[in-house]
C-alpha cells in the first residue's frame, strides 16, 4: 500500500512541531511520500530553529537536507517575520490561495492530510 501523507504543522509551539518534525521523518524513513507544510504560527519557528543553539535545530535541519519541507506559507511566514530567513534557507514557499498554500493541492494529488 503506498503512503501519501502531508503533515500540515500550524501550532507554533517548538514542541509540537518537532513532533510533525518527528513524524514526517519517520513517515519517510518507512518509505512514504511524505511532505511537511509550514503554517500559522509554526512558520515563525523558521527564524527561530535556523540558530544551531535552539531545542529541536538539529531535528529541523535533517528535516531540511531530507526534502521533507514542501513549503512555508508565504503570507504566514511575512506576519510572523520569517519570511527573510525562509527565503534565505532557500525553502519553497506557496501562496497560491491567497496568500497561502491550498490543502485542496494535496488532496487531489492523493495525500491524506494531518494537521498539527
Amino acid at each position: 500500500m503506498d503512503h501519501k501523507i502531508v503533515i500540515v504543522a500550524f501550532a507554533g509551539e517548538p514542541s509540537c512541531f518537532a513532533h510533525a518534525l518527528l513524524n514526517g521523518l519517520d513517515m519517510q524513513a518507512r518509505g512514504w511520500d511524505v511532505k511537511l507544510v509550514i503554517e500559522g504560527r509554526a512558520t515563525a519557528l523558521v527564524n527561530e530553529l535556523a540558530e544551531p543553539e535552539a531545542p529541536f535545530a538539529p531535528l529541523y535541519d535533517k528535516a531540511k537536507k531530507s526534502g521533507l519541507i514542501d513549503c512555508v506559507c508565504r503570507a504566514c511566514a511575512k506576519k510572523m517575520g520569517s519570511l527573510a530567513a525562509a527565503e534565505a534557507q532557500g525553502l519553497p514557499l506557496a501562496d497560491e490561495m491567497q496568500g497561502h498554500p491550498a490543502m485542496a493541492r494535496y488532496l487531489e494529488a492523493g495525500y491524506t492530510v494531518i494537521t498539527i
